[in-house]
């Protein structure tokens, strides 16, 4: 397969908005600035940055902008060269220390607080036609790979099996149904505040994870 040449990979990348007890989320700058980033440090051969969006914190209202989002990363794309579209979704969570890899997510929203929107549900199935609140979602990307190419980037970093019951969590299951259905792949990533980890460590790491997702494809 190596005399293939390097494979076309798309990636795109999501983030959020402020929410309820995070007033700057540092997902929604990391995502508005990664394509000058990038444009600046390169990507491997044969890999796309593909669009940049950042979402509104809310799960059910919001579902229309995710699909939207997801739906149009898919028709811009020339499916027909077999190009691997990869689905990069970064959450923050304020009590971090350390990035994220979440392997998985499950099929409940409830939610700690009201989403931006309002609604705050409790033990509801987040795809009712996919059964009860156990069911669960597992990213196809290898995460042990993508942990192993962080680390030695010298990032600290983590693999996730619980991605909470909030808004994440609520994106990444709608994220996962939505690349098995189309052949693409799905990863969420946590990150800390930018008190906690500085906004450049932030940046590089992201632009690394990217590295990281071609080198497991």
């Amino acid at each position: 397969m190596g005399s293939e040449g390097p494979k076309a990979i798309t990636i795109h990348v999501t983030g959020f908005k402020k929410f309820q007890g995070v007033a700057e989320n540092p997902t929604e700058s990391i995502v508005n600035n990664l394509k000058d980033y990038v444009e600046k440090r390169g990507l491997p051969a044969g890999v796309t940055l593909g669009s940049c969006t950042v979402l509104q914190v809310a799960g059910e209202g919001a579902l229309p902008q995710l699909y939207q989002t997801l739906e149009s990363g898919i028709s811009k794309t020339d499916v027909a060269s077999n190009a691997h579209i990869v689905w990069l979704h970064l959450g923050v969570n304020s009590g971090a220390l350390k990035f994220a890899i979440e392997r998985q997510a499950v099929n409940e929203a409830t939610f700690r607080c009201p989403d931006e929107l309002g609604w705050q549900p409790q033990q509801v199935p987040i795809v009712p036609e996919d059964g009860g609140i156990s069911r669960t979602r597992e990213t196809s990307l290898p995460v042990e790979a993508i942990l192993e190419f962080s680390k030695k980037e010298a990032f600290d970093v983590i693999i996730s099996d619980d991605a909470g019951r909030f808004v994440c969590n609520y994106v990444y299951y709608n994220s996962l149904r939505f690349a098995e259905q189309h052949g693409n792949k799905s990863l969420f990533v946590h990150v800390p505040l930018f008190s906690r980890i500085d906004e450049e460590t932030q940046m590089r790491f992201t632009a690394s994870l990217l590295d990281a997702i071609a080198s497991a494809l």
